[in-house]
């Protein structure tokens, strides 16, 4: 039987990823944002839509104005500044896919497709050493405007990304999460 290509432990990316809330300023080369936004392209969606759309804000006057003027008031995010790239992802949707089908079925497919591409994502660059964190704190209009987005496509989330700052950052604490018992309920 001849050899398939190398496993990669997803279940340790899995375990090992967290929000990184402080950056190193080292830039991330090319390739690993290259390499992270293919993760995400490959993720599957609703009728293989794609939804998903990706601006890559490397420009540090641009990364500022996003968190100072296109992240809602209230919360200070000030830490994302420090991160060298922030992936803006924003939803296309389609009438029959997204619209149709979600007032037959009740689901909202599109935000279930960005998801899966978002942690598509998050997960590759942990297992690059990157750290990464969701924002979806964001005024969409705003976004979507400093990015050049044409109104067809509306940003959901802002992903910094960037080598953490503390190697401790890159491996989680204690984490705080619910007993698999708590959210498991066996039918057979």
């Amino acid at each position: 039987m001849p050899a398939g290509p190398p496993r990669t432990n997803v279940a340790e990316a899995i375990a090992r990823r967290v929000s990184c809330r402080a950056y190193r300023p080292d830039p991330v080369p090319q390739a690993q944002v290259l390499q992270i936004l293919e993760a995400a392209r490959l993720a599957p969606s609703a009728c293989n839509q794609q939804p998903w759309r990706f601006a890559v804000v490397r420009d540090c006057a641009l990364r500022q104005r996003i968190v100072e003027q296109g992240f809602l008031p209230g919360i200070k995010m000030t830490w994302a500044m420090t991160a060298p790239v922030h992936i803006v992802v924003g939803m296309e949707t389609s009438f029959l896919t997204h619209r149709l089908a979600a007032s037959v079925s009740g689901v909202d497919y599109p935000w279930v497709d960005i998801g899966i591409a978002g942690e598509h994502l998050v997960l590759a660059a942990t297992e690059l050493g990157l750290g990464t964190c969701w924002i979806g704190w964001i005024k969409p209009r705003a976004v979507a405007q400093m990015v050049g987005w044409p109104r067809s496509v509306k940003p959901v989330v802002v992903i910094s990304v960037g080598y953490p700052h503390d190697s401790d950052t890159a491996t989680p604490p204690a984490l705080r999460r619910k007993r698999l018992e708590e959210l498991v309920r066996w039918l057979g």
